[in-house]
């Protein structure tokens, strides 16, 4: 099973970014390199060699969904796992097939900043155990 190293989160509320920073560098031990904006991400990504996204749903330009399919038009990012971060009804998200063959969870905001790290640590062993 490949370990959980390095998360790339994009998310455009600085306030979760900073409890997701506390949250997951702090308490999950993780690397995190955080991006305000999905272009941005899109545009670096591949500098910093991800093993998950995390990704809010909504946000002004482009969302969580559009930014994913962004970061799989680059070749070493197109398996990577993704998780999205949504506010929305769960029932509301429709996550076309290409894009839900790694999509591994969806974390229902507002989220616990102490049970963050160990709801993702869950999903990626799952998703190793496929």
């Amino acid at each position: 099973m490949k370990e959980l190293k390095r998360i790339l989160q994009v998310e455009d509320d600085q306030d979760i970014l900073d409890i997701a920073a506390l949250s997951l560098e702090l308490v999950g031990g993780y690397e995190l390199q955080q991006f305000s904006k999905g272009m941005d991400a899109v545009k670096h990504a591949a500098e910093h060699d991800p093993d998950l996204f995390l990704l809010d749903v909504m946000m002004p330009g482009i969302g969580g969904i559009e930014t994913l399919r962004g970061l799989r038009q680059i070749p070493q990012l197109q398996a990577i796992p993704a998780i999205f971060m949504t506010a929305k009804n769960l029932s509301e998200i429709n996550v076309d097939t290409d894009l839900g063959q790694h999509v591994i969870g969806v974390i229902e905001k507002p989220f616990d900043t102490i049970q963050l790290p160990e709801a993702i640590r869950e999903m990626w062993a799952e998703y190793q155990g496929q």
